[in-house]
Formats: C-alpha cells, sequence, structure tokens
C-alpha cells in the first residue's frame, strides 16, 4: 500500500483511482457521503444533513438523516420548504394539520414515502422495536434542518400573557414550557392508531389528499429480468411536489443510458453498491462509485446512468424538485428516429437499429452470454491493494 493515503477511501473509489478509459476532462463532485457530515445526537435519536454548503452542485435539493429511538419524537414543526420522506427501517407515526385544520395521522413503514407541502406542521415517531431510520429530501439546496420553525421554540419566545390572550387561559398555564431545545426527543409509545385519529377528527375530519404514499405495497411500474422501478408524482401521489423513482438493480445491471429534462436529480443509494456515469456538453465525462449512505446529484439535462457492481441489489432513490417524473431514454431517442439517419451517425448497421426495444425499459439486465468475463465484484488492486490484501 502507498503511504501518505486514505488507503479505505481509495479501496471505495476504484473509478476515481483507475478511471474509465472514456472518462475525460475536468468535473465537479457528483457524489457525497453523508459519512462526512457532522452527526447531533438528542435523547430521541440523531439527525446529520447534506446541503450546499457540503455538496456545492446541489443546488436545488438538501437531504437529511434521521433515526429516532423506539417511542422518540421529532417535535411538532414546519419548513420553509417542502418535506419528501423514504422510509429505510423500521416504522414511525407522522401527524399534521392542513390550512383547513383537517388532520393527518399515519404509521408508515420501511419502503414507505410522505411528503408535507410548505408551511404544513406536523411531527414524526418512532414505533419500530429500534425505532425508525429514513430519507429526508427538501427542494432547496440551502435547506437547514436546524433552521427550522419548532414549536417550542417560537412558545418561548411569545410573552405569557400574549399566549393566554390566544388561548384564552391563564398566564401559568405556560409555567412548564421546556426551556430547552426539544428536537429529537425521548418519549412513551403513542396510543393505538385509531384511537389518534378519532382524536384527531373532531370537528373538522380528515385531509382529503393523503400525505403518505404506501409504496412499499405498490406494485412496480416498470419490471424487468434487471430490476424494478417505482416512479412516484402527481400522477398517483396527487399532493407530491417532489417527484421520485425508487430503483433496485440486480447484480450487474443497468439503469439505462438516459436524462431528465425537467429538473435536477438528487439520488441517494439505499443499500448495496454501484458506480455513476455522467457525461456534460462540454465533452467532460466522468465515473463516480456509490455504496449506502452516498449522495449523487445529476444536473437537469445531464445525460447518465448507474450500473451494480456489487453482488447483492443496488437500491437507490432518484428525487426532483418537481411533481412531474420526467425521463428521456437514449434508447428509445435511436429507436424512434429513422435508422438510416442513426445509422450515418453510428454505423453500426440497421438492424441493430430497428431490434431496439420500441418502449421505454429503465433497466437493463446483465447478460453473461454477451459478457461472460465481466466481473461484478471488482476491487481495486492498484497501489492501494485489495481489501483482502489490507486485512491481512
Amino acid at each position: 500500500m502507498a503511504p501518505f493515503m486514505n488507503a479505505a477511501l481509495e479501496r471505495q473509489n476504484p473509478s476515481a483511482n483507475r478511471p474509465q478509459v472514456t472518462d475525460a476532462g475536468s468535473s465537479p463532485n457528483y457524489k457525497y457521503p453523508f459519512a462526512f457530515s457532522r452527526t447531533t445526537y438528542y435523547s430521541g435519536g440523531w439527525v446529520r444533513q447534506v446541503n450546499v454548503n457540503d455538496f456545492a452542485i446541489a443546488a436545488t435539493v438538501a437531504g437529511v438523516q434521521m433515526k429516532l429511538i423506539r417511542g422518540g419524537i421529532r417535535e411538532l414543526h414546519f419548513h420553509v420548504s417542502s418535506e419528501w420522506a423514504y422510509v429505510i427501517q423500521g416504522t414511525c407515526r407522522i401527524t399534521a394539520v392542513d390550512d383547513q385544520a383537517r388532520f393527518f395521522v399515519e404509521d408508515v413503514s420501511a419502503g414507505d414515502v410522505w411528503l408535507f407541502p410548505v408551511g404544513i406542521p406536523h411531527s414524526i415517531q418512532g414505533l419500530g422495536s429500534d425505532g425508525c431510520f429514513f430519507l429526508l429530501a427538501f427542494n432547496d439546496g440551502q435547506f437547514d434542518d436546524l433552521q427550522t420553525f419548532q414549536l417550542t421554540d417560537w412558545l418561548r419566545h411569545v410573552p405569557l400573557d400574549v399566549l393566554a390572550k390566544n388561548f384564552q387561559v391563564r398566564p401559568e398555564t405556560f409555567d412548564n414550557l421546556p426551556q430547552d431545545k426539544l428536537y429529537i426527543f425521548a418519549s412513551e409509545l403513542p396510543r393505538p392508531l385509531a384511537q389518534e385519529k378519532e382524536m384527531a377528527a373532531e370537528g373538522t375530519g380528515e385531509v382529503p389528499q393523503t400525505y403518505a404514499y404506501f409504496a412499499s405495497t405498490q406494485p412496480a411500474n416498470a419490471t424487468r429480468w434487471g430490476g424494478t422501478a417505482k416512479i412516484i408524482d402527481k400522477n398517483n401521489f396527487p399532493v407530491t411536489t417532489i417527484a421520485a423513482a425508487i430503483i433496485t438493480l440486480k447484480p450487474g445491471a443497468l439503469r439505462e443510458l438516459h436524462w431528465h429534462p425537467n429538473a435536477d436529480e438528487w439520488n441517494y443509494c439505499v443499500t448495496g453498491k454501484g458506480r455513476m456515469g455522467i457525461f456534460n456538453a462540454d465533452l467532460s465525462a466522468t465515473t463516480v462509485d456509490i455504496e449506502a449512505g452516498d449522495v449523487g446529484y445529476v444536473p437537469k439535462i445531464t445525460p447518465h446512468y448507474v450500473e451494480n457492481t456489487g453482488t447483492n441489489d443496488l437500491v437507490f432513490l432518484e428525487v426532483f424538485p418537481t411533481d412531474i417524473y420526467q425521463g428521456v431514454s437514449l434508447a428509445t431517442w435511436l429507436a424512434h428516429t429513422p435508422t438510416r439517419l442513426v445509422n450515418e451517425h453510428l454505423n453500426t448497421g440497421e438492424r441493430f437499429l430497428a431490434d431496439i426495444p420500441k418502449t421505454k425499459a429503465l433497466i437493463r439486465p446483465w447478460n453473461r452470454t454477451w459478457y461472460p468475463s465481466y466481473s461484478i465484484n471488482k476491487q481495486s488492486v492498484s497501489q492501494f491493494g485489495s481489501e483482502q490484501d489490507q486485512n491481512k
């Protein structure tokens, strides 16, 4: 192993250590690991975030990882940005109230999604045996989760006589307001869901459009030999202002060459490992390696792909600061252009072009017949050595 190097990081990023021969030019950093972010701990869990201060290219989306212990509560609060969430592990109870005083209370589990629009007050509480762990995405790259409108922070800064007048009670009612930040705090488990729904419903009823999307039980939009894709936007989740895709790639499979014409893509690796290739109009191209906990970013209209280079499923999220998912596939572009014209560009022969599927595939499998010598468990074995070498 070469001295004076961070060998662990070198092994995690073989595409930087030994770039693809197709990489060219100088490109911004398209990846940022959550592990580089500072974690803040509270009695009820922990939180860390990635925004434009950490990940300069990510101008339109910021992300937060949050862990709540069993019973742990993310304090009642609201944001200046929409909050999109994906539950990675466990179960949690989410609550909200809209501008018409209509309630929302629901339990969501691993694989489910929620969306709270701008300014809608809400809360989150861990329910599972180990609480819950989830990803939050906000449609503003400068979003800072520590600059949020918290219930107790607000009330501490309102005179007691004003609070008393607002609620028509005596001022001493508020003598025991918490004097320290709650943010995420330990608590007991809530009452049964049906009971809390009944209590919240008094007088006004439930929101007309749910803030939860039970993606864990929904069929995939696309199912291929190489994996699945679930697309979530306002077509199937009407309340959302943030579109997303949940992609699962089998070992060796490819999220096909494509681009998004209407929004930047902020992506997050849930589990597994892979690599992402990006091409820019200035002829620069780069490849980055991704694994669980990594955030990626691809600007609008920038061609790219994601490939599973591991031995297990690669699951990642594509998140867009827009309410409609749009993607243009290289394959369908060529399939629906006259074969004569494309052949004059590529010299592949018209037979190849005529055989390209006419519908969008999203996912392409690893074909063992065509690539029998391809290894899906590549390790960088340059001067930094393999992982096995480092453990000797």
